[in-house]
């Protein structure tokens, strides 16, 4: 159990330090051109989508740096509860876009990230 948690913290935690870096450094029109997954930023401020980024940053740094370091481990679950409730927010503005197809993405790492909070919360805690 604790290998699977290890695997999927370091796949979220790439996914979301790669994701979030790029929402941070790169011009919100530029993203919105990219394609149909990324007219979301169209709904967000400039400041709203480099905000959003640096949450993911902070996030992905927070799923994986504390039980590295061993200084404050409880910080792990927090850290992906933070993305359940995000990626939450993404799905619902998915919804509320009728982009139903990437919801399902959206919900995937809803659960991969719950998966991360269940885990580190409850039977592989870093604490006890």
């Amino acid at each position: 159990m604790n290998l699977a948690l290890w695997i999927v913290t370091g796949l979220l935690a790439a996914a979301f330090l790669l994701g979030g870096a790029f929402k941070v450094i790169t011009p919100k029109e530029k993203i919105a051109a990219g394609g149909s997954s990324g007219r979301w930023v169209e709904d967000f401020s400039e400041g709203g989508v480099k905000a959003i980024g640096a949450l993911e940053v902070l996030a992905a740094a927070g799923l994986v740096l504390p039980a590295v370091l061993g200084i404050a481990p409880v910080l792990v679950p927090l850290a992906a509860l933070g993305l359940v409730l995000l990626m939450l927010g993404a799905a619902a503005t998915r919804i509320r876009r009728h982009e139903t197809k990437l919801v399902m993405v959206d919900l995937a790492y809803v659960a991969l990230a719950a998966f991360v909070a269940w885990g580190r919360f409850g039977p592989e805690s870093f604490i006890g």
